[in-house]
């Protein structure tokens, strides 16, 4: 077994072709267009529409579909805000108040965190994560140094720093359909967030209690594989809206190699887990073999 190059296989990840890609804002992305892929003999068979297999150990793509076309991500959005949060540096113990203006108007959208609540940065970061909290990450860029409207170019800046090139954000929770970003991109996403110990530990955590008003309300992570101890997830998001459809990213150890995994537009409620599970069932059968590569 090779032992892991990051740098190196970063930059056979940046020079791959399927990074020229095209951006979609309009939400019927190309991918969405052909979502009923027929996968060869030797690959997974999986439902999602976009996906994106990269095994970082060995510096190859293992899988690719629509990997270069730009979709709505939802939110997956929030490792972005994360990101842009933590480059802040502002105090995690500092505590911020739900307020009126954290409120959604997307039909289909709820949440436990009323106005008054007052939580910390840290706390707001881990539910955004985590359970994927529409307030506590709007709550979190409304908190950044200029408000909302510094917040969303700097999430725009540092894709571009990132090397995100058909990345488009317009808001910090993933609500809108405007937040877009290829497989490709979202993979060197996965790989910047995994930097940060924070969000780290506060995406795969199984779940989390906070204290609001004067009850302690649970929350628990929308991505039920971190709760297996038969995966080793080192950073991971959900995501889901109409446009998009049900979406997941991970950043994993399968088979003692470190793999990027992106799914976009998965339709049915257990699609995406359904299809990271193909995914390695397919590398460990495909490395029953002991080959030194897939």
């Amino acid at each position: 077994m090779q032992s892991t190059n990051r740098g190196r296989a970063w930059l056979t990840l940046a020079a791959a072709p399927f990074l020229l890609g095209s951006i979609c804002f309009s939400g019927s992305c190309e991918a969405a267009s052909h979502p009923h892929h027929q996968a060869r003999a030797d690959e997974p068979r999986l439902k999602s529409s976009s996906a994106l297999v990269f095994d970082e150990t060995h510096s190859s793509v293992l899988y690719s579909r629509h990997a270069d076309v730009a979709c709505p991500i939802a939110s997956i959005t929030k490792l972005m805000t994360a990101l842009v949060v933590a480059d802040a540096k502002q105090p995690l113990d500092e505590v911020i108040e739900i307020t009126d203006e954290d409120r959604s108007t997307h039909k289909g959208t709820a949440s436990r965190l009323v106005p008054g609540t007052r939580l910390t940065r840290g706390d707001l970061i881990h539910l955004a994560l985590m359970s994927s909290e529409n307030r506590a990450a709007h709550a979190l860029a409304r908190s950044y140094p200029g408000g909302l409207e510094a917040f969303v170019p700097a999430m725009n800046a540092k894709a571009r720093a990132l090397g995100m090139t058909s990345a488009h954000f317009e808001d910090p929770t993933g609500l809108s359909e405007e937040n877009v970003a290829s497989p490709a991109d979202l993979s060197k996403l996965l790989v910047a967030a995994s930097e940060s110990p924070e969000i780290r530990e506060y995406s795969t955590d199984p779940g989390y209690a906070v204290r609001v008003g004067r009850r302690m309300l649970e929350f628990r992570n929308t991505n039920s594989l971190v709760s297996s101890p038969t995966w080793n997830i080192i950073v991971q998001k959900t995501g889901y809206t109409l446009a998009a459809g049900k979406c997941l990213v991970m950043r994993a150890i399968i088979e003692d190699r470190t793999v990027l995994i992106v799914l976009l537009n998965s339709v049915g409620k257990y699609t995406r887990v359904a299809d990271a599970r193909r995914i390695r069932r397919w590398m460990e059968a495909t490395l029953s073999g002991h080959t030194d590569r897939v």
